[in-house]
Parts: structure tokens; C-alpha cells; sequence
């Protein structure tokens, strides 16, 4: 038994310490013994959510010939991901390197000194399909680090040289309008015109570039790109990836339509995809768009969110697994037609049958009866087949899944990871924000991060997760300072844009590089293997690019303060990574936002007034609930300073309340003095 995992902080560390093989941590430790025992480094790195992690653990860590081979040979380290996202990303491209394939598990073979010198993701443990199985190719590659190790020392050099290449993700050039163009471009030559989305097989839903297009939707006024974000969330929405019964997206869908998921749940892919669907419902009566599709969804997440995901004192959970055991797969969430007419009456189980496709044969390869419930006929459908009224089919449809989820509820469920991330954390707190739901939670859940991930005080950044000792990485530090300016849009309290501002100076005096570029670790860390590497994370993978939403974190806090530090911290950022943007094409989403954000004007929408005052409270919701790119709300109390206002703001507003301005770059329109003339000026005002 593994002691030294026991009592690690990570989940998927400690469900592996009752296995044979002898598994340290990342961690000094680990190379140092390598290096005394002349030894090679077997790296796996896997998450407690990844299904094909769990398959190796049971078929070779869990196996005692290939555990006896591991501690005879190897000095063993497991390291979870989403704990330590820094060293996933080195590993990551060091093996893409050498195979051109990256994912989880990630089994990467290493010199003493943490150099890769081969590497993959799963292994079978034994020879299949002509390759070798895990034990023999252990046994082959320990035997070559002994014998040969000029050639070891040859092949980890060859991929060192290329992995420097590739860490060197900055190419400066002008910051150019033609960028965004050639984005859009890219992504429309990308969309999947049948079954909505990007790409084929496997589909991941991008939610970054939907966000991105639908900004260039309102802004160029052309058609286009709003097709695109319509026919991907509503696919999306449709289809099996959604938990159809109890709210929240899976990962991905292994098919091209969005039917199979795999059916891990994670935190920060709701939070992307809750922020682009409430952006999308937000534009409604602009070109007559309006969808109660998207106003389900939001619902759904925001209760997976309260009901699955919550901390009570604040916060939300990392993950929840997708299988509860080896030879599950999804079966917490999918149903057989037994299954579902157990619990369901006969005319409730004719309604959800048609709506959500469930018959004798399903879509699981493992259990062909077991069915994935997705939206294959609408209600007014299901209606005119079934000889019913929409309102009884709506009814019963209600009614009908009520009862599934009830059922549900009492399957053993998948591991809920109760881990509390700070970047992941700040991410859901600014969607529910954004959305105007679980407000008090969101808040409370950003005061908790705030009081028990800051390093001196805040003074010195934040940790990775609440109860942590890893910290110093771009990724939290940028998502709080967001999350704390989308909490001050919400409530006016000054408090929490003295915090971003804090942020944003700690980000930029601790990871900033000589070109303008942030690093995605502070800049004194260090660390063992190839923490020593230096990486400028630019593109939305897995989360959005740190890069990205440092811009977007500056060009707000300029708005915000007219702080003329913040628009030249922008600039010289952007231009670090403008020589190669384009090339980034759907990755490169958030990167693309915030060139938006420097080359186009910001909506500055002031309303005057204190939240007790119903009014100004309608103003205020108003104001934030109303789609704009590059929208900025300030919420004044009309004794307070304007100093932090732009100069053309701060010579309009007269103190007078209820008041609201509404200001499109320097052009401003006249104030309102109800809801109803806001949302006028809103709906009225505008590129296209």
C-alpha cells in the first residue's frame, strides 16, 4: 500500500494508494531516488473523472506481475491534472512531441532528470491488436535506459529541442483588425453545417468561439456567425451531452451528433457553456431572436449547479466521475425501456419515449438496451403522434421526468469530486453572476476564496484550490481578478475592484516576460523535471487561454479605472501574440475577445443609485441581463466620486437617481430615468 498517497489532498491520488505499485507524489523525493538508484521515471498523469485512467489503474496498476515490474525497475509518480495542471501542460506537449497524441492517461517514460524519452496514453497490459502490452514494453525500455544510454540521452535531447520550439507560443506582429476576420473565417470553414459544432468525431462543444462569434455577429450585423452559435447550442441543447433529466453538460460527445457523451461532468465546461448560453438568450428582439431552448438550459445547469455542485459554505466542486465502476459506462445516467416504464405511468412513459428516443435498442456498445435520452421529436411533435394536446404532452413530459430523476437519486452515483479549485471557482461564480442566478452564493463562494486561497493577505496571489499548498499559476490568478469585476459590476461594492486592481498588479509584476507575454507560473517557482520550462499559454485548452483573459482582465480594469497602465499592459500583450494568432484559429478564442476588447469600443452603461431603490435595482438588472460585447456596468451611489469614470462619463453624470447613461466608446446617449428607456436605448443603439 502506497502510504505516500494516502494522505495526499487529491482524490485521484488517494484511490490509487491501495495499489501494489510503490507511487510517490510529484515531488523532490521521487527524482532524487531515481537518481541514487540510477533508475528511469514512469509519469502517469490522470484525473479521478477520466474513465480510461480507471481502465489502466484495474488492468496494470492494480496487477501485481506489472506492479512487480514497476518497483523493480521504475520509480513511479502519479500526478492528478487538475491538481497540478502546470506539470499535465509540459507532459502534455513532450509527448505530443514524440507521438502526436496527448490526452489522459498520459504515460510519459522519463531520465532521472525528468526528461521524456517515450511516452503515450493508455496501454493495454498485455499484447493486442500486434502491440506490445505495458509489461513487456516496461521491461524493454528499462532494459534500454541500463544498456543504451546514449540513446536515451539522444531521444530525450531530440525532444527537449522540439518541445522548446513548441513552449515558444509568442510571435509578436500588429495588432490588426484583419485578425479577427481571419478568426471568424476559420471557424465558419471548421462548423459542421449537418450537426452544428466544429469538427467531427470526437466533438467538443467550444463554447470560447461561440462567445467570440456571436460578438462578431453584433457587431458586423452579419448573419452568418449567429447561425453558427444558434445551430451548435441549440444541437447542443438537443442532444444526449445534456443531461436531459438532471441539468448540467457531460465533457463531449464521442459521435458527430452529439448523442454519446462521454459522460464525466465538469465544472468549468458549465461555466463556459451557462456564460455563452445566457449571452445568446440576452440578445432576444434583436432580429427577432428569441429561444425558450436556451432559457431550459440555463435553468438546467443553474440547478445541477445548487443541487450536485455546492458547497454550502461556498463553492463549487471540481467533477463528477462518469462511471462508478470498471464496466460502467454512464449507466448512472441512461436508461432501458424496463427502467424507465418502471417508474413511469403508461401515458408518461409514451411522451418521454417519443421526446427522448427511448426503445428496446439503445446507444451504449456495452449494454445495447441501455438508451441515452436526447430531444428526437419537440413537444408539439410528440403531440400530433400520440393524438395529444401540446399542453398535456408538456404536462406529461413534466411529470414523466420527475419521476426519472427521482429514480435516479437512488443509484449509487458516480465520485463527486469535492475538490474546490480557485480559477474553476472564480469561473462558475462570474457565469452564475452573469446569469443573475444563485447570486448570494457566487458572492459568498468569491469572499471564501478570497479569505482561504490568498497568500499574504492577497498581497502574493491566490493558491490553486482552497486547503492547497501549490500555487503561483497564471490560470487562478486571472480568473479571480475577472470573477471580482464581474462582482463588482453586480453589487457596486468598490471592495471587490480594489481586489481585481490587486490581481492585475500581482499578475503582471509576477508573471510578466520581457515581450509584453505572461507566463503560466510565477516567475521565481521553479520546480523539478520540466517545471524548469517556461510556458506562455495562449490557447483555450482545456480552459480558456490565461493569456486571454489577462487581456480581458486589463481592458476591463482600464474601463473601469481609466487607468492608462491597464491599456498599455493590453497592448504590449496582444502584440506579443499577434504574429501567430491567426493560427490559432477556433483555439484561439479568448485570444481573439481580447483584441476585440483593444480594437473596438466598450458599452459603458453608468446607472446612479443604490440597489434598495426598485428603480435602480430594475435599471441594474436591466443593464446586465441586456447582451453587449464589451459591456461595462457601473452601479454609483450618487454622493460617490466619479474619478474612476471616463472623462466624457464623468462630465454627463449629475448625481441625479434614478439615472442611467449608456455610452458607446465617446458617444453617449441621452440618460434614461426607468427600465423601460434603458432597455430602449439598448435594444436601439449599436454597430448594426
Amino acid at each position: 500500500m502506497s502510504s505516500r498517497l494516502a494522505s495526499a489532498q487529491s482524490a485521484y491520488l488517494r484511490s490509487a494508494a491501495h495499489q501494489p505499485v510503490q507511487w510517490h507524489p510529484w515531488g523532490a523525493e521521487a527524482f532524487e531516488r531515481a537518481k541514487a538508484e540510477g533508475k528511469p521515471i514512469l509519469l502517469d498523469i490522470g484525473a479521478v473523472w477520466c474513465h480510461w485512467c480507471h481502465v489502466m489503474d484495474g488492468e496494470s496498476y492494480e496487477n501485481p506481475v506489472i506492479a512487480e515490474i514497476l518497483n523493480r525497475d521504475w520509480i513511479c509518480i502519479k500526478v492528478d491534472r487538475d491538481e497540478r495542471p502546470d506539470v499535465d501542460a509540459r507532459y502534455q506537449r513532450a509527448v505530443q512531441a514524440l507521438t502526436q497524441q496527448g490526452g489522459w492517461p498520459l504515460t510519459a517514460f522519463l531520465t532521472s532528470d525528468g526528461a521524456v524519452f517515450y511516452g503515450g496514453t493508455y496501454f493495454p497490459p498485455d499484447d493486442r491488436h500486434g502491440r506490445p502490452g505495458f509489461g513487456d514494453i516496461l521491461t524493454e525500455l528499462a532494459r534500454i535506459y541500463r544498456e543504451q544510454p546514449d540513446r536515451v540521452v539522444t531521444q530525450a535531447g531530440e525532444i527537449q529541442s522540439h518541445l522548446t520550439q513548441i513552449l515558444a507560443e509568442s510571435r509578436s506582429g500588429s495588432i490588426d483588425a484583419a485578425i479577427l476576420d481571419q478568426a471568424g473565417d476559420a471557424m465558419a470553414r471548421l462548423f459542421d453545417f449537418r450537426h452544428g459544432g466544429f469538427g467531427d468525431a470526437p466533438k467538443f462543444p467550444h463554447p470560447t468561439a461561440c462567445e467570440f462569434l456571436l460578438a462578431r455577429w453584433f457587431d458586423t450585423g452579419e448573419r452568418w456567425p449567429r447561425e453558427i452559435v444558434d445551430r451548435t447550442l441549440t444541437a447542443m441543447a438537443r442532444g444526449g451531452m445534456y443531461d436531459q433529466i438532471g441539468g448540467g453538460f457531460h465533457r463531449y460527445s464521442v459521435d458527430a451528433r452529439w448523442i454519446v457523451p462521454h459522460f464525466e461532468i465538469l465544472i468549468y465546461d458549465n461555466w463556459e457553456l451557462l456564460w455563452v448560453f445566457v449571452h445568446a438568450a440576452g440578445t432576444a428582439g434583436r432580429d427577432g431572436i428569441a429561444s425558450a431552448e436556451y432559457g431550459r438550459v440555463i435553468s438546467g445547469i443553474t440547478s445541477w449547479v445548487r443541487d450536485v455542485m455546492s458547497d454550502p459554505a461556498g463553492g463549487y466542486y471540481a467533477s463528477q466521475d462518469a462511471d462508478v465502476g470498471l464496466h460502467d459506462d454512464g449507466d448512472y445516467f441512461t436508461w432501458t425501456v424496463d427502467e424507465a416504464r418502471a417508474v413511469t405511468t403508461e401515458d408518461e412513459f409514451a411522451v418521454l419515449a417519443c421526446h427522448y428516443d427511448i426503445e428496446d435498442a439503445g446507444e451504449m456498445h456495452h449494454n445495447p438496451r441501455k438508451n441515452v435520452l436526447f430531444i428526437r421529436q419537440s413537444i408539439a411533435e410528440v403531440g400530433l403522434a400520440l393524438g395529444k394536446p401540446e399542453a398535456e404532452v408538456e404536462s406529461l413530459l413534466e411529470s414523466g421526468r420527475s419521476k426519472l430523476r427521482e429514480a435516479r437519486s437512488r443509484r449509487t452515483a458516480p465520485f463527486l469530486d469535492r475538490t474546490l479549485y480557485t480559477g474553476w471557482n472564480a469561473m462558475m461564480a462570474s457565469a452564475l453572476l452573469e446569469a443573475g442566478q444563485l447570486e448570494p452564493h457566487a458572492l459568498l463562494t468569491l469572499e471564501r476564496i478570497f479569505r482561504e486561497a490568498s497568500v499574504d493577505n492577497g498581497s502574493g496571489g491566490v493558491r490553486h484550490a482552497i486547503g492547497s499548498e501549490v500555487g503561483g499559476m497564471l490560470e487562478d490568478q486571472v480568473h479571480l481578478a475577472n470573477a471580482a469585476i464581474d462582482a463588482y459590476e453586480a453589487t457596486g461594492r468598490p471592495e471587490w475592484l480594489e481586489r481585481a486592481r490587486r490581481l492585475g498588479e500581482h499578475i503582471w509584476n509576477e508573471y510578466a516576460n520581457d515581450d509584453g507575454s505572461l507566463s503560466d507560473v510565477a516567475r521565481n517557482r521553479g520546480g523539478e523535471g520540466l517545471l524548469q520550462h517556461r510556458i506562455k499559454p495562449v490557447q483555450d485548452s482545456p480552459t480558456p487561454s490565461p493569456n486571454g483573459v489577462a487581456g480581458i482582465v486589463a481592458a476591463r480594469l482600464g474601463a473601469h479605472t481609466s487607468g492608462p497602465e491597464w491599456r498599455k499592459r493590453l497592448e504590449t500583450l496582444l502584440t506579443a501574440f499577434a504574429g501567430g494568432a491567426v493560427q490559432l484559429s477556433i483555439h484561439g478564442a479568448t485570444l481573439f475577445r481580447a483584441i476585440d476588447w483593444y480594437l473596438n469600443p466598450s458599452t459603458h452603461i453608468v446607472i446612479v443609485g443604490t440597489l434598495d431603490n426598485p428603480t435602480v435595482a430594475a435599471m441594474h438588472r436591466g443593464a446586465r441581463t441586456r447582451y453587449r460585447p464589451r459591456k461595462v456596468v457601473t452601479l454609483l451611489a450618487p454622493e460617490a466620486p466619479r474619478t474612476g469614470l471616463p472623462s466624457h462619463l464623468q462630465a454627463m453624470v449629475n448625481g441625479q437617481s434614478p439615472r442611467g447613461y449608456v455610452c458607446r466608446g465617446t458617444r453617449c446617449n441621452p440618460p434614461a430615468s426607468n427600465t423601460k428607456q434603458l432597455v430602449e436605448i439598448l435594444a436601439t443603439s449599436g454597430p448594426a
